[in-house]
């Protein structure tokens, strides 16, 4: 009888902790689209008005080799906004501290040198201590997992609010790849 009564106990605990960490690959998994930001602006952004559109999250220095990537961005957010793209700038200072404006100079530093028009989110940390909870779910939770490696870091989350793609700071916004992956995207409804 004993045997019998631990046996079901120890199947009792098994099955709680296997819906505890059922529950928990539940919430590690959210859409990064979950995420409340502030703009660069200043204003709350709730990431979740971009749900149903192609988003690509962009890690942005204004001090980089990657940095005339903007212009790239822009010409992405021009072409395919009105289809449902949506780019977002993210600044980030850490890597070679290239981000080092505040976010007032960052936004003047953009329109003015960049004409940037897309979306712009205020500084945050993407890696290491302190990594804002977009950027965690976008490198830890996803199926893309892996540190920032530098500025200009790309991810594509689909109209489902999954991340699709993730392109290396290396590769431009106009690169075919990139291209293909938004068009794929935006074809679906």
């Amino acid at each position: 009888m004993r045997f019998v009564t631990g046996l079901f106990v120890g199947l009792l605990a098994l099955a709680l902790l296997g819906s505890v960490r059922a529950d928990d690959k539940e919430k590690k998994m959210a859409s990064p689209l979950d995420c409340k930001m502030k703009g660069i602006d200043g204003k709350d952004v709730d990431l979740s008005q971009f749900k149903g559109k192609v988003v690509l999250f962009v890690n942005v220095a204004s001090q980089c080799g990657n940095t005339p990537q903007y212009k790239q961005l822009e010409a992405l957010h021009e072409k395919y906004g009105k289809e449902g793209l949506v780019v977002i700038g993210v600044p980030a200072n850490e890597f070679g501290k290239q981000e080092p404006g505040t976010d007032a100079e960052i936004s003047e530093f953009c329109t003015k040198e960049y004409g940037v028009k897309f979306m712009m989110l205020s500084k945050v940390v993407v890696k290491g201590d302190g990594t804002c909870p977009l950027y965690q779910n976008l490198t830890k939770d996803s199926k893309f997992k892996g540190d920032i490696t530098w500025n200009f870091e790309k991810f594509l989350v689909g109209r489902d609010g999954e991340v699709v793609a993730r392109f290396a700071p290396g590769v431009k916004p106009d690169n075919a790849k990139v291209m293909k992956a938004i068009e794929d995207e935006l074809k679906k409804k």
